[in-house]
């Protein structure tokens, strides 16, 4: 018997001629460039310098940067599109394509004047690459207790503190830095900056020794004095919390896509290995047990995939999207940790061990369900919504 589940992802008849191309692009890099890398990478805690030279060729590190600011000029959807594609083969690769999509060019494009836009978005679509520092020690989830700070000198502003576990920071040119204006106005004193790497008193700290998608650089950064021009305010000064729930709003429909991804591509490898391994003189594909667990397996990834899409279309046609976006998250990301898991028990003892990709793939699922907002930070926003 022969399982046909392998590439069950439908046929998307709605997506545009751009939306499709970049789809198949980037599944084609993925599988042709990024994934004999994929390992070598994990062991070495970082992005071969080649691939993301790739990424930026391709132009998916600017997609809905404007085609005359030297970007894709597509859609958010085409972003979303692209981290799962990726994330099927690399999630470490996918986040630093998401990261710089779905937060640091969204929040440009939302909030920048044009002169901002002018002078950073021809750089993040041609060679440099974005982060978003928004977290610190004592503010994870509760995003705007940050104790960064921010003291006004003339037309400057002079930056003091450290943010943790900041994504892309090892890579990373420009940084969108959150600190407080005034910490006796609470979330209202929150601003935005825009810091480059080569300001005199920044500088990118130890990097994390993290369980999954070890090669996305995670990192501690230090603001010492940092002197960050007045026209360096992204947004207005004390609307700094409109830029992070606004941008983090985007960025977890991205990790939805992430997991998406993730949860299929351990699917794939694990589909094809049932079909090859015999025990009892036969596949283990063609007991009814394992076909059972496959089936539950495709509509879990389908019901995330359609969660996530939807989410996408609804911020791509300008309608309200948190609520849809936060379920996507919160689904995919524990989907993808069960899908994961459930992948290894089929691949038996093999898939313990580093020689089957499943095992990296069950590893970078963890962090789904953490970042950009935890899983019941994710609840509380639905729940917000459903209880007024």
């Amino acid at each position: 018997m022969t399982l046909n589940l392998t590439d069950a992802r439908p046929a998307l008849t709605s997506l545009t001629e751009q939306e499709r191309m970049f789809q198949e692009a980037t599944r084609d890099f993925a599988e042709t460039e990024v994934a004999p890398k994929v390992m070598d990478m994990d062991r070495a805690q970082a992005i071969d310098p080649d691939i993301i030279r790739q990424l930026f060729e391709l132009g998916l590190m600017g997609v809905e940067v404007p085609e005359h600011y030297g970007g894709a000029g597509a859609d958010f959807f085409a972003s979303v599109l692209i981290v799962e594609e990726l994330s099927r083969v690399d999630p470490s690769v996918a986040v630093l394509a998401d990261v710089q999509n779905t937060l640091v060019v969204n929040a440009l494009l939302r909030w920048a004047t044009q002169d901002q836009l002018a002078r950073h978005l021809p750089r993040l679509a041609s060679d440099m690459i974005g982060s978003y520092a928004l977290s610190e020690v004592g503010s994870g989830s509760d995003a705007f207790a940050l104790r960064c700070m921010a003291r006004s000198e003339g037309d400057d502003w002079v930056l003091d503190g450290r943010k943790m576990w900041i994504t892309n920071a090892a890579e990373a040119g420009l940084f969108i830095v959150f600190a407080t204006v005034d910490p006796d106005a609470g979330y209202r004193g929150i601003t935005a900056f825009l810091v480059d790497r080569d300001a005199e008193g920044f500088s990118v700290g130890k990097k994390e020794d993290k369980l999954g998608i070890r090669a996305s650089s995670t990192c501690e950064l230090i603001l010492d004095g940092v002197r960050v021009s007045g026209d360096e305010v992204l947004g207005e000064v004390g609307h700094g919390y409109k830029v992070a729930i606004e941008t983090l709003n985007e960025g977890r429909i991205g990790i939805g896509a992430q997991m998406l991804g993730l949860a299929q591509g351990a699917f794939d490898h694990t589909v094809r290995y049932v079909q090859e391994r015999e025990q009892f003189g036969r596949t283990i594909g063609s007991f009814q047990a394992v076909q059972f667990e496959l089936a539950e397996m495709a509509t879990e990834i389908e019901a995330a995939r359609l969660l996530v899409y939807n989410a996408a279309r609804l911020k791509k046609a300008g309608e309200s999207f948190a609520v849809k976006g936060a379920m996507a998250k919160l689904f995919a990301s524990e989907m993808a940790q069960r899908v994961a898991s459930r992948c290894i028990d089929l691949h038996g003892g093999y898939g313990f061990t580093t020689e089957y990709p499943v095992e990296k793939l069950y590893r970078d699922a963890k962090i789904g369900t953490i970042y950009e907002g935890t899983s019941n930070m994710q609840k509380q926003t639905i729940a917000k919504v459903l209880m007024r």
